[in-house]
């Protein structure tokens, strides 16, 4: 009988032995499969795309080592970075700004960009950012000249713990040799592009820890004016809504945002397919699989292409953002709010479109009647200093409001239809379709808790309400990280 129970637990310890590997692979299908395929965004060609590259074996021994526990996207790439200036504080800033750097053939604008982000931020603005740049050249000799640059330069941000310089040991690349040709790109192009994914991807690996939000910039940018105030503005404004990545320039890998949380996925993501296709390729795929179906991007751009000589082969590149302004503390501050209206909407042109900066958005309804109101409830009554609103569009010249009036309330209660004002006072009429009231918090005697447009006579014309920008008294630093 004994031995009986002894064969039996052989076969079972077999049994188990020979299910081990096929449990790991379903695992890791379905962890794949479960990132990769469920959301309904991605098209069946790029599924189909995605399921080939899943199936190509590793090309590199190096590859498998740094590779080696892609499973777990929330974890971070066991890497370990040479600090060549700086080392992390314990403390977590609101904001890091990552750039990643090459040596090119023509110019070299990394000390520009660094300046430009320093000299462009209050004393208040650079306690809540550190700067990581990774210089991800081959080339120990540039990259140590160059460090001895940088170091010489921004020596009191270095010691203040506000600038860090890294590199990643060429032993913790994949291979650049016999990259899939993709787009018929040319060879030594495809290893350029591909290099590039893996260095942001290190980039991004390093700086998970170091604050709650992340910002990726390019080595050759200007940076506008307290472009970390109005960066605050707009995420407060995006309370409770659900983002991937908010755009603040249209150009390339610059001024986009995250959740420092996402940075990990999104590191693993760009190694997995780093030789698919360039980086802000990549970024709309990565996106789209998080569930953020459309571009959220904002104007005016905070961030300028400033270089003249592309870091591939030194070939001209002077992309300019025509969305881009020097100064942008006049962004509005827009404050957490419901919005609703009777108005008939058209198609998705909903109410909260008109509240949002986000580029080529707005509210877009049948015509008004009088007595119609579009209003605005803030989740917490606020100090309002500037009102502006603008109806009608460059094309649609005469879906403007032709009669209304602006009202701000206090005294809210809950009903039926929600929380509404019980008490209004005016504070002026539109005229040619716009409104803009100053020095609100000087004329209104107590905090404001709903902001009303009414339709004071019916029009025939549709009616576009194209922004509504709110600007409140309340100090910057006091906005919610």
């Amino acid at each position: 009988m004994r031995l009986m129970w002894k064969s039996v637990d052989k076969m079972r310890c077999f049994r188990k032995r020979s299910m081990l590997p096929f449990l790991g692979f379903l695992i890791t299908f379905l962890l794949f499969f479960n990132l990769y395929m469920d959301d309904g965004y991605v098209l069946e060609a790029e599924k189909r795309q995605l399921g080939e590259t899943l199936m190509h074996p590793a090309n590199s021994e190096r590859y498998v080592h740094t590779f080696r526990d892609l499973s777990n996207f929330s974890g971070t790439i066991n890497v370990t970075y040479r600090y060549l200036a700086g080392i992390p504080l314990p403390r977590k800033k609101y904001l890091t700004i990552g750039l990643s750097s090459v040596k090119r053939k023509k110019g070299n604008y990394l000390l520009e960009t660094i300046k430009s982000i320093f000299d462009q931020s209050s004393y208040e603005e650079l306690k809540e950012i550190v700067v990581v740049v990774h210089l991800a050249d081959f080339d120990l000799v540039w990259c140590e000249n160059l460090v001895q640059e940088i170091t010489r330069k921004f020596a009191h941000h270095i010691i203040a713990g506000r600038l860090l310089v890294i590199h990643t040991p060429e032993e913790y690349y994949p291979s650049l040799d016999g990259l899939k040709r993709n787009y018929n790109d040319p060879e030594d192009r495809v290893r350029f592009r591909s290099k590039q994914n893996v260095d942001y991807a290190f980039l991004l690996n390093f700086c998970t820890n170091l604050s709650h939000f992340y910002m990726m910039l390019e080595d050759d940018v200007r940076c506008s004016r307290n472009f970390l105030t109005a960066l605050k503005k707009v995420i407060t404004s995006r309370e409770g809504s659900y983002w991937v990545m908010l755009e603040f320039s249209k150009l390339g890998y610059i001024g986009k945002l995250y959740h420092s949380r996402d940075l990990p996925r999104l590191a693993h993501f760009l190694l997995m397919f780093y030789q698919e296709m360039p980086c802000d390729w990549l970024l709309i795929h990565f996106r789209g699989l998080l569930a953020q179906k459309d571009v959220i991007r904002f104007k005016p751009s905070l961030f300028q292409h400033m270089g003249y000589y592309s870091s591939y082969k030194g070939a001209e590149n002077k992309l300019k953002d025509d969305d881009f302004e020097e100064d942008s503390i006049d962004i509005p501050d827009n404050p957490p709010a419901s919005l609703y209206t009777n108005i008939n909407v058209f198609e998705n042109y909903d109410a909260t479109k008109a509240y949002s900066s986000i580029v080529d958005e707005y509210f877009w309804g049948k015509p008004p009647c009088t007595g119609d109101f579009f209003v605005i409830i803030f989740n917490k009554s606020v100090k309002i200093s500037r009102i502006k609103i603008v109806t009608g569009t460059d094309d649609r010249q005469n879906d403007v409001l032709h009669h209304g009036a602006l009202e701000v309330g206090q005294k809210s209660v809950e009903t039926k239809q929600g929380r509404q004002c019980t008490s209004y006072i005016t504070l002026g009429e539109f005229k040619g379709g716009n409104i803009e009231v100053n020095n609100v918090d000087h004329k209104i005697g107590f905090d404001i808790e709903c902001v009303r447009i009414v339709v004071t006579a019916s029009q025939k014309e549709w009616l576009i309400i194209r922004t509504i920008s709110l600007w409140t008294t309340q100090p910057v630093g006091q906005l919610k990280k």
